[in-house]
């Protein structure tokens, strides 16, 4: 039991430490100019059973670049998830968004979803992994690809630590983008690693700071470091 104790007391002691770490490098990004852009995203996600196996999907997000100055993109995103037992589920959704375009004006895109997930749990440690195939939509239209459906295929990998009796828990994430159904440049062309942690409010409500380091590679090599926050409903 001691050993317990100790054990969940340091686990708190990096935690704190974590957020401190999160709170001071924000503040720095803030503070110092920074060679790479850097961008603070806003969201919100709910969902709830229709289904035993069958749940809706629904969330929102504001998505802010150039330190932090101006809008990126806004979209609203709806689907559909079914799961066929506790390791595996695939979900299909829709979003809209509206995007900066190079004319500095916004714009309408659409994009489809089609995930497969898969997720294992060991001991405190839960591992999980997402397949997506993605199509993407544009009305800002500048050549003959633009007119042109771009598809993406990716692939993302996360690992949770559940502390236990303690309402925190620390996660990291990585995913590749690549493109598919054409003659692409790179096999991959966007790559996206992640930090966080979870805060559960309650059962329903829960909460989640992450810091994001995402590398683009066309149509130029830009990096951006993004710091995401979000809200959370599950009922």
């Amino acid at each position: 039991m001691k050993k317990t104790a100790r054990t969940l007391i340091m686990m708190k002691m990096m935690i704190k430490r974590t957020l401190l770490l999160l709170f001071f490098s924000f503040l720095s990004l803030i503070a110092f100019p920074q060679d790479k852009d850097f961008g603070v995203w806003y969201g919100v996600s709910a969902d709830t059973k229709l289904t035993g196996k069958i749940k809706i999907e629904l969330s929102t997000s504001v998505r802010t670049f150039e330190d932090a100055s101006k809008i990126e993109e806004a979209f609203l995103q709806g689907g559909l998830k079914y799961k066929f037992n506790k390791y595996f589920s695939m979900a299909g959704s829709y979003r809209i968004t509206e995007n900066i375009e190079d004319d500095n004006s916004y714009y309408f895109r659409h994009k489809l979803f089609l995930d497969m997930n898969g997720s294992y749990s060991v001991g405190n440690f839960s591992f999980s992994g997402r397949v997506r195939l993605q199509e993407l939509f544009k009305t800002y239209i500048e050549d003959e690809n633009d007119k042109k459906p771009d598809s993406h295929g990716r692939v993302k990998l996360k690992t949770l630590y559940n502390i236990p009796s303690f309402p925190v828990n620390p996660y990291i994430s990585a995913e590749i983008f690549c493109p598919v159904f054409n003659n692409p440049e790179r096999t991959v062309d966007k790559e996206r690693f992640t930090g966080g942690i979870e805060y559960k409010i309650s059962k329903i409500h829960s909460f989640t700071l992450e810091y994001v380091f995402q590398r683009d590679y066309l149509p130029h090599l830009e990096d951006e470091n993004i710091i995401s926050v979000n809200y959370n409903i599950n009922f």
